[in-house]
């Protein structure tokens, strides 16, 4: 059962309309990742309060996972949330680092998972440890750069491949539009020429999926596999 479901419909537009007018001040601010925090810290342990906490790892991820699970190493979850899918991760047998940039929201994953294998931490995408360069053999972006403006994009795109290892792979979920379509968001949906950003420069691409989900309204979605040539060092 999907988590909003179980919110009644006026409440999950109510919601969501809080959500993006708290996005809408902090842009207004120019700190495109400051709602987090105070969005946690606001829903007080209530996951009905977080639009996107569904509660269970996102089901194309756990596709992927299925499907490839031969496939072993080092992972990164970026913007972990409350810990699903970092730990749909870590069952399949990577060993992995999930981050977020709301504390509350890592404390509050900690908390589902006491006994979890996953390392939970706090940090930044638009900023993320220099350590992380060239660490990891998955990084599995699933709905945070949607969750980032258009302003602050090409530099997101950037980051989500700096902890990439030659040979590793991104596996990148998200919302989908058409290039002339302009984003209403959150979420702000990207465009398949946003993500050929990746293939400009060290990546190429495995797989791109463009369809329309189950949901009720469907919304179109782009799941994605880039890779870093086995072969290429890191600068």
């Amino acid at each position: 059962t999907r988590h909003d479901a179980m919110v009644p419909a006026m409440n999950r537009q109510a919601i969501r309309a809080r959500v993006a007018e708290m996005a809408r001040s902090h842009l207004a601010k120019g700190d495109p990742t400051g709602w987090f925090e105070p969005l946690y810290q606001a829903a007080e342990g209530d996951e009905s309060q977080i639009p996107w906490a569904d509660m269970r790892p996102n089901p194309f991820l756990a596709e992927w996972l299925a499907a490839n699970a031969h496939l072993s190493g080092r992972a990164l979850v970026i913007g972990c949330g409350l810990g699903d899918d970092a730990e749909a991760v870590a069952k399949a047998g990577w060993k992995v680092t999930a981050f977020d940039v709301a504390a509350s929201c890592v404390t509050w994953a900690k908390r589902r998972f006491p006994d979890s294998s996953v390392r939970y931490e706090v940090a930044d995408l638009m900023a993320p440890p220099p350590e992380w360069k060239a660490r990891f053999d998955l990084v599995v972006e699933s709905y945070t750069l949607q969750s980032l403006p258009l302003t602050v994009r090409a530099d997101a795109l950037d980051a989500i491949q700096m902890p990439l290892r030659a040979g590793g792979r991104i596996l990148l979920i998200c919302r989908g539009r058409d290039d002339d379509v302009e984003p209403n968001g959150p979420p702000w949906a990207l465009s398949r020429t946003e993500l050929d950003q990746l293939l400009h420069g060290r990546l190429s691409q495995d797989r791109f999926a463009d369809f329309y989900d189950d949901e009720s309204p469907p919304k179109r979605r782009f799941v994605a596999v880039y890779r870093r040539p086995p072969s290429l060092l890191m600068d």
